[in-house]
């Protein structure tokens, strides 16, 4: 019996992993199940058109269009083994989705081999419905028969084949032995090593460029510096099939390896896994190994997960047991985001200024100022501005940057935005910009299965004695079924000039299309949370609301913050989207935030 000559066995692998379309040979074992990252159109007749898909986690879901462009479209295609994109398709009806939204926000270059390959903000984080899914019209050039064009794709499997070669190590020819230590002393002094031996093949190693410079030798050896003997087979066979079952105890190791070996796609999506763990540790003590670790291993997206989650939770990490010893650079890091959820700006200072004076003596006077000018001064309430001198711990010592800080803040509490921007003082500055401010004044709280207020609220309205477009008293619109409902009174403006232009908000969390209907709305998912307007301000003032909706899970931690659309922002308790950080039964409290911004 002829044997199969190994340097064309070789090349056909190779032919069958680069092109990702060829046909299967019946000798392997059929399978037909979707890879993580495989994309698809659907909702079209032509091959070549749909609604773009991708498929996450054992379940297919959409993209939102948000940014959705040519570029985008350009690596979808290419992924699906057409030439190219002809256009993209925003707004069209291509049939009923379900499932998840995996994708917003993507940017592409347009290059990427894969659409995962792509920036984004993170498997399900999005404030889209289904009606925002978006589409793509591809170029079909492929297999001419009697002057049609068919689009063939038969690589559904080959990650399964691919796997199946690995496993039987038919014809390898490249040894990888792993180096880690054992944990015991030569008698030389120097530490004794474990090593573990794979033997693969050359063709597909040589698609990574850790091995490609390796490209004339059969064999590697690499040290491991953590114990994880266990999985070294794990990860050269996702080399092969792109697949891999990740565990909590598997992940950081896998981590690990992705990072040494440059493997950045699994790097990020391992990432990706520890926010399902962040919310465990009470004590912060997880969160900032975590972020240090994430810094070590280059993992951006892992280091901006451990971030976002001590931001959203900034007031829970300021009395847990690491604060005191919070890394500088980290706390430099939470001061530069918007998305710092605080009380307001005033506790921030004092907080800071408490941290400082407990690290005084580990801190030079350079770097103390370096965080104090993170402070958004003209955010601070301007009573709070004229106790500074003589409440402030670290007035004295910095001087010069907290009086010019104070007077920055007085100009933008006396002057108009159209001032500032003649004196340069707003534009492209996130002094002026605020974070999420969770004080009274900004602020309100809805509790579901507390007492509603909406009794109070019509009462309320229907003495101001107006109606609105539709003819009912004070835009109240009594519902067969309450929904839960506040009110919330803001300044129009956190600058002085509007200290008493108030304007008055009502707040609800809506769970049912009865309810919606009722306020004239309808909704795509339930719940949803409304924020809307009571009464009407001039829109000369310059000013746009920015609110933003906080899920607080169990009364424990911040697990979710999102924008609203118009007036609403749908909870994500169904499957068009994924929490941030997930909350175990969906028991939330929900806190409404004015944000106010000169446009």
């Amino acid at each position: 019996m002829d044997v199969f000559p190994q340097n064309l066995l070789v090349a056909f692998i190779l032919s069958l992993y680069v092109s990702g379309r060829a046909y299967r040979l019946d000798i392997l074992q059929r399978n037909s199940e979707p890879s993580e990252g495989n994309v698809r159109l659907s909702g079209s007749e032509s091959p070549s058109e749909g609604r773009v898909e991708i498929y996450h986690d054992g379940k297919w879901g959409t993209v939102c269009d948000d940014n959705w462009d040519i570029a985008e479209a350009q690596v979808v295609c290419r992924q699906l083994n057409f030439p190219g994109a002809k256009s993209v398709v925003i707004g069209k009806d291509y049939g009923t989705a379900s499932g998840p939204i995996w994708l917003d926000e993507i940017a592409c270059t347009g290059k990427e081999k894969q659409l995962v390959s792509c920036q984004f903000s993170g498997w399900g984080k999005t404030d889209c419905t289904h009606k925002e899914d978006a589409g793509v019209v591809c170029e079909s050039k492929n297999v001419t028969i009697s002057g049609s064009t068919n689009s063939l794709d038969h690589s559904i499997g080959l990650s399964g084949d691919l796997g199946q070669i690995f496993d039987r190590g038919t014809a390898c020819d490249f040894l990888i032995t792993f180096q880690t230590p054992s944990g015991n002393k030569k008698d030389d002094g120097t530490e004794e090593m474990t090593e573990t031996t794979i033997c693969a093949h050359k063709a597909i190693i040589m698609l990574y460029p850790y091995f490609s410079a390796s490209a004339g030798a059969n064999n590697i050896t690499v040290t491991v510096n953590k114990p994880c003997q266990s999985y070294f087979t794990s990860f050269i066979r996702y080399l092969y099939t792109r697949k891999t079952d990740i565990t909590y105890s598997s992940a950081m190791c896998l981590h690990q390896l992705a990072s040494d070996f440059g493997i950045k796609q699994l790097m990020e999506d391992i990432g990706r896994l520890f926010s399902n763990v962040l919310p465990d540790d009470a004590s912060f003590h997880s969160q900032v190994s975590l972020y240090k670790y994430a810094v070590e291993s280059k993992d951006l997206v892992l280091e901006e997960n451990c971030v976002q989650y001590m931001a959203w939770n900034f007031q829970n990490l300021t009395g847990s047991p690491v604060w005191a010893d919070l890394p500088v650079e980290l706390l430099r890091r939470l001061l530069t985001r918007s998305d710092l959820v605080v009380a307001d700006e005033y506790f921030l200072l004092q907080t800071l200024e408490g941290w400082i004076t407990n690290n005084g003596g580990s801190l030079s006077s350079e770097n103390q100022a370096d965080l104090l000018r993170l402070i958004r001064f003209p955010m601070i309430p301007a009573e709070k501005l004229y106790e500074l001198e003589t409440k402030s711990l670290l007035f004295s010592a910095h001087r010069d940057l907290y009086r010019d800080s104070v007077l920055k803040a007085y100009q933008f509490n006396v002057l108009l935005y159209s001032n500032l921007t003649q004196l340069k003082l707003a534009k492209e500055n996130d002094d002026y910009k605020p974070r999420i401010y969770t004080g009274e004044t900004w602020s309100t709280t809805i509790v579901p299965g507390a007492k509603s207020s909406s009794s109070q609220s019509r009462n309320q309205y229907m003495n101001y004695g107006y109606r609105d477009s539709y003819g009912r008293y004070g835009g109240y619109y009594p519902s067969p079924t309450e929904s839960p409902n506040k009110q919330l009174s803001t300044p129009l403006h956190s600058s002085l000039l509007f200290k008493n232009n108030m304007i008055t908000w009502e707040a609800n969390v809506l769970k049912t299309q009865n309810e919606c209907s009722w306020r004239g709305l309808r909704c795509e998912s339930f719940p949803a949370a409304r924020l809307a307007l009571r009464n009407q301000y001039q829109s000369t003032s310059g000013v746009l609301f920015r609110n933003r909706l906080l899920l607080t899970c169990q009364n424990r931690y911040v697990c979710q913050i999102q924008g609203f659309k118009g007036d609403l922002a749908y909870v994500s308790t169904n499957d068009t989207q994924v929490l941030a950080y997930p909350c175990p039964d969906d028991k939330y409290t929900y806190t409404f935030v004015v944000r106010p911004e000169y446009v």
